[in-house]
């Protein structure tokens, strides 16, 4: 009987990843039928954008939906061509005028700049993954995200804002504000701390190397800087 529970577990452990990939796309699915979907309120608009070219809502909604994502595209071909910055600077010219709409455009502007990929940089290329010893070096580490490296005073002492992401889905998680001397660079950049996140640690990050200890590059062997090696005494 315990052979059969663990064959059974076996199988349904092989069967998990393809499971949840079908359950999350499938949720997605319904997310874009139900927001953008015919019927739902950006649909409608999207059918009106149509029913000049066909009387059918159905057929409406796919032809609008045809001219947004041709506009798109156009202007995707205007940001490559290297129309880009002023494209931007009319966006928000016209954007940053409309009281309240104004806050949420700057804040989704942020959130989509740090999502850029462009230029080859890393994604979430507004933060930069450090580690945080929370009590000082040598206690507790987590990975954590900078969003900002301007320090901000509290007292006498100054600190600077991390955001330590939830496993196994770091988009989220808390932000602290913790002491400068707390905070040390992290190598591997910010798509390696999301790997660490997803995997919940199975897939290591990069430590820190000793201060005091260099690797020679041709030997490929550590060396202590702070004390000599030792030679064993002869007898």
């Amino acid at each position: 009987m315990g052979r059969i529970f663990r064959v059974f577990l076996s199988g349904a452990l092989a069967l998990l990843p393809i499971v949840v990939t079908v359950l999350i796309t499938a949720w997605l699915g319904s997310l874009v039928a139900t927001y953008a979907g015919p019927g739902s309120f950006l649909g409608n608009l999207i059918t009106h954008l149509g029913l000049n070219l066909s009387g059918s809502s159905l057929v409406a909604y796919f032809i609008g939906l045809g001219i947004i994502l041709a506009v798109i595209f156009l202007l995707g071909l205007a940001v490559e061509s290297g129309l880009r910055n002023w494209i931007s600077n009319s966006f928000d010219w016209f954007m940053m005028r409309i009281p309240l709409v104004s806050n949420v455009y700057d804040i989704s502007k942020r959130f989509v700049a740090m999502m850029d990929r462009g230029d080859g940089e890393d994604s979430l290329k507004g933060m930069s993954p450090v580690w945080c010893f929370f009590g000082g070096e040598g206690s507790a580490a987590t990975l954590a995200l900078m969003p900002s490296h301007e320090p901000v005073a509290i007292g006498e002492r100054t600190y600077v804002p991390v955001l330590v992401p939830f496993a196994p889905v770091p988009f989220g998680g808390a932000l602290i504000y913790v002491p400068e001397e707390w905070v040390k660079p992290a190598d591997g950049g910010v798509e390696r701390l999301v790997n660490v996140y997803l995997s919940m640690g199975v897939t290591p990050p990069k430590g820190l190397p000793a201060e005091n200890v260099t690797v020679d590059s041709e030997t490929g062997e550590a060396a202590n800087e702070a004390a000599p090696r030792k030679h064993p005494a002869k007898t």
